[in-house]
């Protein structure tokens, strides 16, 4: 470490999220290396550090003994304040190395308020923004991940999007790099051309002229090449036993958001939740065998010496050998003074078993997502739990001696009623009671029942994806309307940041005319967007209506059912008719069983695994 840079990270907050030298990372010779791949997370080290995807993409790359893949993650304030002082390129972790000597940059774009900070450290590493202003020996800019269901907003700025799940994607994507540079074949768009023709999940942009109607909504999408698809299908494993997962992870010297082992247990999801865009981009269900599973642990556990493994899915309760897995994982959990914490339980699978047999359920407070105040409008969304369900779980948290619970809602969902908001609070008080009926209730202690109520945000590929999102007004008043209706100190009411989530609508529905904004908001230096100390509502207004856009007609706009959606290009394997048909069906009132009860005909199934949604599916 030169000098410079040690007198630096001592005038700076945490200077080891800088210092790299990890244990578990990976080092490699650069003269047997033919591509150099720098991993991009787009906030804070702590919170990078944490993300399971990365650990797995990070991985599979460097399985591949020619390539080298490093990690960067965006330099908190007071460090990208003294980068560009001192004219610090953005380099990466492993080496050192600025990203722009890279061959390629990947980002994972897990949030759409990280939009800024993608835009921060490519301009802290000396790489043009717009990929239209980025020569042949300049890196690939590569995106992945939830956002990029819908990249449009940041199209200009990429390259090329990786769509669906990366594990093998991207090692084919480097090795066709390769080859292309060694046969001497190589240029930007070369590659690019190649990378869209012939590997499955590659979105490249550029190559797609997007035309507009008069109203301002997209007309259609027009492919550059004959050769390219029209529409892009995601990539997902098939066999998720076969799936690379790391034997070994970077552990960091530093506390990170999630210090612990996090066990991959199953992807996809078989519920139907009508708002949830990751219950739709990840089907269909591919599960873990509890084998391979126990041996994974075991592996990380003694490359790690972590004291709490998390079984990560997007409920873990519908895992179908949930009982199998920790019956193979506590005998040597318990023993190792490990503990097992399940952080997805649905309401209807909690039970006094999972309680005794798990460490960390009984000994921390209890989440629980009705999602909504009414049984009317849990069946709209499709949430297929009754007030019974939630009741029950947590008078068997109660009767193990708990007295504390956090319940999360929404508000602003389609056909919400002042009535469904006051059944939020009035639902609260239900559970408060329940803990004074429980005859194991503890002492001296009163009850603390936790409402934390976020602000609904229609996704792409959801059935909701064409509903308009309440305006601020209406948002700010439903706020104050539920918090009249708590009149119990035993509640504690807590509620997003409507400005937030206007903002977030905006870039998650946005079209490829908002890069301009985007690009606006990285020069007048916004980044951490995510972090309420550094969002800024009324510049972010600001940006987008200087640019000539108006954020109601992506936000508070209802998009026309026949209307071409800026994600159209994409297709994540459910289908369209699908969507339509479950939001007719949530305006009606009618709920869908969950995939194991019935198939829904989604289509999902057509991308292939071995296990389908339910098994009577044939669709």
């Amino acid at each position: 470490m030169n000098e410079q840079i040690s007198t630096i990270l001592k005038s700076v907050s945490k200077p080891g999220r800088y210092s790299a030298g990890e244990y578990g990372q990976t080092i490699k010779d650069k003269s047997q290396v033919k591509a150099r791949f720098a991993f991009c997370f787009p906030d804070s080290y702590e919170i990078g550090m944490s993300n399971l995807g990365v650990r797995i993409l990070y991985g599979a790359l460097n399985e591949q003994p020619d390539i080298w893949c490093e990690r960067a993650y965006m330099p908190w304030v007071d460090m990208e304040e003294k980068m560009r002082e001192h004219h610090m390129p953005l380099c990466a972790h492993e080496s050192g190395d600025p990203l722009k000597d890279f061959d390629i940059v990947g980002f994972t774009l897990q949030y759409e308020m990280c939009y800024t900070n993608v835009l921060a450290m490519l301009d802290l590493a000396g790489i043009p923004l717009r990929a239209a202003d980025r020569t042949d020996d300049m890196p690939i800019i590569i995106g992945g991940g939830p956002c990029s269901y819908n990249a449009e907003p940041i199209a200009d700025f990429f390259d090329v999007f990786s769509i669906g799940e990366g594990e093998d994607m991207l090692v084919e994507f480097t090795r066709l790099m390769i080859d292309m540079k060694e046969k001497g074949t190589y240029t930007r768009e070369a590659f690019l051309h190649e990378a869209a023709r012939t590997i499955g999940g590659t979105y490249v942009p550029s190559f797609y002229e997007v035309t507009y109607h008069e109203d301002g909504t997209v007309k259609a999408y027009t492919p550059k090449y004959d050769d390219i698809p029209v529409r892009v299908t995601k990539r997902i494993m098939k066999d998720m036993d076969k799936a690379y997962f790391p034997k070994q992870v970077v552990v960091p010297y530093i506390e990170t958001v999630q210090d612990r082992i996090m066990l991959e247990v199953y992807r996809g999801c078989i519920r139907g939740c009508r708002f949830c865009q990751a219950g739709m981009i990840y089907r269909p269900v591919r599960e873990k065998t509890p084998e391979v599973l126990n041996e994974q642990a075991r592996c990380l556990f003694e490359a790690t010496g972590y004291d709490e493994i998390s079984l990560s899915s997007l409920s873990i309760s519908d895992y179908t050998r949930l009982e199998e897995l920790t019956d193979l994982l506590l005998p040597w959990t318990d023993a190792n003074m490990v503990s097992l914490s399940l952080p997805s339980l649905r309401v209807d699978s909690f039970t006094k078993e999972l309680m005794d047999k798990i460490a960390t359920v009984r000994t921390s407070s209890l989440t629980f997502a009705p999602e909504a105040g009414t049984q009317r409008l849990r069946d709209v969304i499709n949430k297929n739990v009754v007030e019974e369900d939630l009741l029950r779980a947590v008078n068997v948290a109660f009767d193990a001696g708990k007295n504390t619970v956090k319940l999360y809602f929404m508000s602003g969902l389609p056909t919400e009623t002042d009535e469904d908001l006051a059944g939020i609070a009035q639902l609260a008080k239900k559970v408060v009671d329940a803990y004074y009926q429980s005859p194991t209730k503890r002492r001296g202690k009163p009850p603390q029942v936790t409402i934390s109520v976020s602000c609904f945000i229609p996704k792409p590929f959801t059935p909701f994806q064409w509903e308009a999102q309440d305006t601020m007004e209406e948002l700010a008043r439903k706020q104050e309307y539920l918090g009249s209706q708590i009149t119990d100190r035993k509640i504690r009411y807590t509620h997003h940041d409507a400005r937030v989530s206007r903002i977030e609508a905006v870039l998650a529905r946005g079209d490829r005319r908002l890069s301009a904004a985007l690009e606006l908001a990285c020069r007048e230096g916004f980044h951490f967007d995510a972090w309420d100390e550094y969002f800024d509502y009324d510049k972010w207004i600001s940006v987008i209506e200087r640019t000539g856009l108006d954020p109601a007609f992506y936000a508070n706009r209802r998009f026309g059912l026949d209307e071409v959606l800026p994600w159209d290009i994409i297709d994540c394997g459910v289908s369209k008719e699908f969507f339509k048909r479950e939001h007719d069906r949530a305006y009606a009132g009618n709920t869908t069983p969950n995939c194991r009860e019935k198939c829904s005909g989604c289509g999902a199934n057509k991308l292939g695994g071995e296990r389908t949604c339910c098994p009577s599916c044939t669709k």
